[in-house]
């Protein structure tokens, strides 16, 4: 275990998911509620919106869902150390080998044990050579089809592979989706998994699909025209490989228990373990196939249809996807208290869009006009919208420049709503002058306060110098905060997912002073960021936070991508009443105001 130099946070759950695997080598019956626990911290350190480290330093590790003392004190030996005794004791002996072919798809870890042990390979490649001089098909427990099966696998490992983003994901599901539904006997399917629960990032697809003819669907699924190969069929399950190395499970299962199928399928593990611990305790146990009323006993199975029913049989309201990661949800659905998350129909406007406006900005700039965007927005029954371009290049201009240009933007926009006003047809009804002005390294705005006054709000972003200390990069958006006219926090943690971490701050602190000050953060529905990141949201909503709902479209197309900052919304528990933009015009003014 090479830890020597400092770990950020996908290393860290990268390393906790190898010793999980490894406490599955030694008994993964004995060592189950480990496996588990080590797979949960992965997931949150995974996910997590700040460094492990920074987290473990403010003495706040340990208090992250997922997160245990006992986790929490081995990943301080190594901050501290370099190294975990634990870990090192544990993964000792296990060939580094085998996990780097854990990589590989359809191999477990015991399987990857048997391989780097039984024929010495050190290596994926090592493996490929192993396949293709047929040293594989000769082990117990492989033959050919395995040998085969591993050959093709091998040539889809990707070393830095990356998780989809959800429109990709939601694309690809429901494509194969449509295709599967083309055969009769298929009465439901669904997405399973984290896209199911719209998490912001996705593995591979799993789906869902009802039917009373399983083989049937299972056939056709296996003929989806776009699939490069199939890599296992069975009597219930199948599953695909895409030209993109995606890979594609289906489960078929009848329409008397597909309910029990869709909930258990959906996860989140955690949620799925919080549950059965609570069923146990009311004298039933769970499975895929129904709720057994008498554990042990097969007869006692009660078949689930819905994933409602499911619910309602445990004496629990029906819980959203967005919410099952074992977060509070199971007690406040038990006391009927979950929250009424907000809606894609209650949003009314869209508060960050860059349209082509020329304001001569050092980023790129909107490539629709104000009027294309508007007729956009229309289609989507928005009753106002926030035209957010970027500030004026501070080294380009002088600060009358930045001012004059401003001002030609507040003519453009006090146009614009003129003829707004004269047209009964449009569901668009006022738009609002804004800007989104970078946060300086120092925390400045580059914008002087005869330009802020030029705009009905400001947005202020962080766009450069990510990796400041996270004292100097607290007080950087704080001093930003002050500033006249500034509303909006925006893409707050300054992420792009599958490239970029967030920067670090003191959150509480930033979420005092949006209190203090009543300065609103953004959701950036923009699918590579979806920031502010679900677990932040939910914070921030405990705290009393508003929230706010902006597509950073750069074209009129990009405004239907709200959706997914809904989504992220939903999972951070947001309910109708968290979110700005979903007040009518005379109250957002109002807002505005306050």
């Amino acid at each position: 275990m090479d830890t020597s130099k400092s770990m950020n946070n996908l290393e860290i759950a990268e390393l906790l998911r190898d010793v999980a695997a490894s406490y599955q080598l030694q008994d993964d019956k004995k060592n189950k509620f480990k496996i588990i626990a080590y797979q949960r911290a992965a997931d949150a350190v995974e996910h997590m919106s700040s460094e492990a480290k920074d987290l473990w330093d403010d003495g706040k590790l340990e208090g992250v869902g997922g997160i245990g003392p006992s986790i929490a004190q081995h990943l301080g030996e190594i901050f501290k150390t370099g190294r975990s005794k634990h870990f090192d004791e544990l993964m000792k002996g296990i060939p580094p080998a085998v996990f780097e072919l854990m990589t590989i798809p359809g191999i477990g870890v015991k399987r990857a044990f048997r391989l780097v042990t039984e024929l010495k390979v050190n290596s994926i490649a090592e493996l490929k050579k192993a396949a293709e001089s047929n040293k594989i098909s000769g082990l117990e427990g492989f033959g050919e089809d395995s040998q085969s099966a591993i050959l093709k696998s091998v040539g889809e490992v990707k070393k830095d592979k990356k998780r989809m983003l959800l429109p990709y994901a939601t694309q690809t599901a429901q494509e194969i989706i449509d295709w599967v539904k083309k055969d009769p006997s298929v009465k439901h399917a669904d997405p399973l998994g984290s896209l199911r629960r719209k998490v912001s990032t996705v593995g591979d697809v799993d789906i869902a699909a009802a039917s009373d003819k399983p083989q049937q669907v299972l056939e056709h699924f296996t003929k989806y025209p776009h699939a490069s190969r199939v890599l296992e069929k069975g009597t219930r399950s199948a599953a695909i490989i895409l030209p993109s190395g995606v890979q594609v499970d289906i489960l078929v299962g009848e329409t008397a228990t597909y309910g029990s199928i869709l909930q258990h399928f959906t996860g989140s593990k955690h949620h799925n373990v919080a549950l059965r611990e609570y069923a146990l305790k009311k004298g039933l146990s769970l499975s895929d196939y129904g709720i057994y009323t008498k554990p042990g006993d097969p007869k006692s199975l009660k078949e689930i249809a819905t994933e409602e029913q499911f619910y309602k049989f445990l004496g629990m309201d029906w819980i959203p996807p967005e919410l099952r990661e074992d977060t509070g949800e199971i007690q406040a659905a038990l006391d009927h208290k979950l929250p009424k998350l907000v809606e894609a129909k209650d949003i009314k406007a869209d508060l960050q869009i860059h349209s082509s406006f020329d304001i001569e900005t050092s980023h790129d700039l909107g490539a629709s006009t104000m009027e294309e965007v508007i007729s956009a927005a229309n289609k989507l029954g928005y009753e106002y919208l926030a035209f957010t371009e970027h500030n004026p290049s501070k080294s380009k201009h002088s600060q009358k420049e930045i001012v004059d240009i401003l001002k030609r933007k507040r003519e453009k926009v006090d146009k614009i709503n003129y003829s707004i006003v004269k047209d009964v047809k449009s569901s668009v009804k006022k738009v609002f002058n804004s800007l989104e002005i970078d946060i300086l390294p120092n925390g400045e705005l580059p914008v002087p306060e005869e330009g802020l006054a030029t705009l009905d709000f400001a947005l202020v972003s962080i766009h450069s110098s990510f990796r400041l200390p996270r004292q100097e990069m607290t007080a950087r958006v704080l001093r930003a905060l002050e500033y006249p006219n500034v509303k909006i926090f925006a893409h707050p943690t300054g992420r792009k997912l599958n490239e970029r971490e967030g920067i670090e701050v003191d959150w509480e602190k930033i979420f005092e002073a949006c209190l203090t000050k009543n300065i609103w953060i953004e959701i950036n529905s923009d699918p590579a960021r979806l920031d502010l990141p679900d677990n932040l949201v939910h914070e921030a909503v405990k705290k009393g936070i508003k929230l706010t709902l902006g597509t950073d479209s750069h074209h009129k197309d990009g405004l239907v991508n709200m959706q997914y900052g809904v989504s992220v919304a939903r999972r951070g528990w947001a309910t109708k009443s968290d979110i700005i933009n979903t007040l009518s015009l005379n109250d957002f003014e109002k807002s505005l105001r306050g």
